[in-house]
């Protein structure tokens, strides 16, 4: 394993976000890295605004949900001691949106939480398994818990 120099952790809001939330963090401490959050809207509509698809954590907004997302996103960076310049929330396909963002940030490691799906959904594919297939750095598949 390298040591990592900036690690990416990819949230969800899942009910084991803080799962895989720890284990990021514990990476960045352990390496001594820097810590960085992404959280890739593709459940609520995109408004029409003048800002393209990573939205201005800093813009309040008229949108109760884009503003929801943002409360979440701070509250989770806050939480694990991590700059809002090193928090991203993006509109988009969570797959492309993460590798994007991974690149252009020089991020040494993404950290993402998944299923292990088999069969058919295994074939479709899944969020962890597209970042893996075509991210430029290390991909940490945290395991959870089928509840």
């Amino acid at each position: 394993m390298n040591d990592y120099k900036h690690i990416l952790l990819a949230v969800n809001y899942s009910a084991q976000n803080d799962y895989v939330a720890n284990k990021a963090k514990s990476l960045a401490d352990t390496y001594q890295a820097k810590l960085s959050i992404i959280h890739v809207l593709d459940n609520i509509p995109m408004p029409d605004t003048n800002y393209g698809s990573v939205i201005p954590l800093k813009e309040n907004s008229n949108y109760d949900l884009l503003e929801a997302e943002k409360t979440k996103l701070m509250e989770l960076g806050k939480r694990l001691a991590v700059s809002e310049d090193n928090q991203w929330l993006v509109w988009g396909v969570p797959k492309e949106e993460i590798v994007e963002i991974a690149t252009q940030q020089h991020i040494d490691l993404i950290v993402v939480g998944s299923h292990g799906r088999h069969g058919l959904a295994l074939l479709l594919g899944s969020t962890a398994n597209s970042i893996l297939h075509h991210a430029n750095c290390d991909v940490l598949a945290v395991r959870l818990l089928d509840n």
